[in-house]
């Protein structure tokens, strides 16, 4: 499961990630795009360990799942040096 799979597996929309860890909406947009990690205090972690109702291991591989994703598309789609 990627960063959104999980999200939505608890049927939660980005803006109640962002409101109920105190982070702005896309921020968690941007995890879910590949652009960024979550870089989060250990409240703010944990909040969001209970809210994707997973543990620190689901959360990585997750993380490392959307990277692999959108590091693919992202080479897939530069374009040609001269």
């Amino acid at each position: 499961m990627d960063m959104k799979e999980l999200r939505e597996s608890q049927k939660l929309r980005t803006v109640d990630v962002a409101s109920q860890i105190g982070i702005g909406e896309s921020t968690v947009r941007n995890w879910e795009k590949g652009r960024t990690i979550p870089k989060l205090r250990i409240d703010q972690f944990n909040k969001l360990l209970e809210l994707y109702k997973c543990n620190f291991e689901n959360l990585t591989q997750a993380v490392e799942k959307t990277n692999i994703r959108y590091s693919r598309t992202s080479q897939t789609h530069q374009p040609e040096e001269s």
